[in-house]
């Protein structure tokens, strides 16, 4: 069974795999050598909310991208905060194409590690039946008062369970609570250096047939410098080796944004 196979159900094909290439084609990774160290220069497509170089990349958003309006004031309203890092926002195509997947799956009950502004979060609800429930986990009541707002304004709110603490003391309340192989999709955006913590958690929490889906596994093309030892870079390099070799799973990774791996559970 491939990793989209159990959602063509009541879908045609045709149509699900040209919106889905519009996530595969969103970027590209070019390397070259430097010296006798072998350095690595990466140049990655990103996000659309800041600058890239590219025609083709300008091309494909001009001719995909659909943000709904309030989902663009949430993304101004972010990105006019002094201290934002641009960088920690989802890219709008990226949540786009989770709305897509969202109402294929007829997802009702998801987790989001790692929530910022709210922006994906917004979008995701969006995306959700009337009873569709999101776990949201973060850590700052700064951002969270600015994404309560939005999702408030766009009568979502009451979709959100938003939990401020260390998103694997929420993971492991859900697994004490029984509700191991409940969810339908679970994302992971938070701190690279518990990847593996949330991965595997995740993999706990989602239903079978499930999507986890990992963000920033291309990690700005840093992936690919030997010389980067980071420990976040270390850390997503063996969350991508883990989940290539995981049996437990189908997988697809996607160059989109910042490279989204999606996992779906057998």
């Amino acid at each position: 069974m491939s990793v989209f196979s159990s959602l063509w159900s009541g879908t045609s094909p045709a149509w699900f795999c040209g919106t889905l290439s519009v996530g595969v084609v969103i970027g590209f990774v070019t390397a070259y050598y430097v010296g006798s160290k072998k350095q690595v220069a990466v140049r990655t497509f990103g996000k659309s909310h800041y600058a890239v170089a590219n025609p083709v990349h300008h091309y494909l958003i001009n001719h995909s991208l659909r943000e709904p309006a309030i989902l663009h004031k949430l993304k101004q309203a972010t990105m006019s905060e002094p201290d934002c890092n641009e960088k920690m926002l989802c890219a709008a195509e990226e949540s786009q194409f989770f709305r897509i997947l969202l109402q294929t799956m007829k997802a009702k009950k998801t987790i989001e590690i790692g929530t910022f502004t709210g922006y994906n979060t917004l979008s995701m609800a969006m995306a959700l039946p009337d009873d569709g429930k999101i776990i949201a986990c973060d850590v700052s009541e700064e951002y969270s008062k600015m994404a309560r707002e939005f999702w408030k304004e766009a009568g979502v709110e009451q979709k959100i369970d938003l939990r401020i603490q260390p998103a694997l003391d929420t993971l492991d309340s859900l697994i004490e609570d029984g509700e191991g192989g409940t969810f339908d999709f679970i994302f992971i955006d938070a701190d690279k250096v518990n990847y593996l913590n949330y991965y595997e958690r995740a993999l706990t929490l989602v239903r079978r047939g499930g999507i986890v889906a990992i963000d920033n596994v291309l990690w700005s093309g840093r992936v690919v410098d030997t010389n980067n030892m980071t420990p976040a870079t270390i850390s997503i390099r063996e969350v991508n080796e883990r989940v290539y070799k995981d049996e437990r799973v189908e997988i697809s990774m996607l160059l989109l944004g910042d490279g989204v791996t999606l996992a779906m559970k057998l």
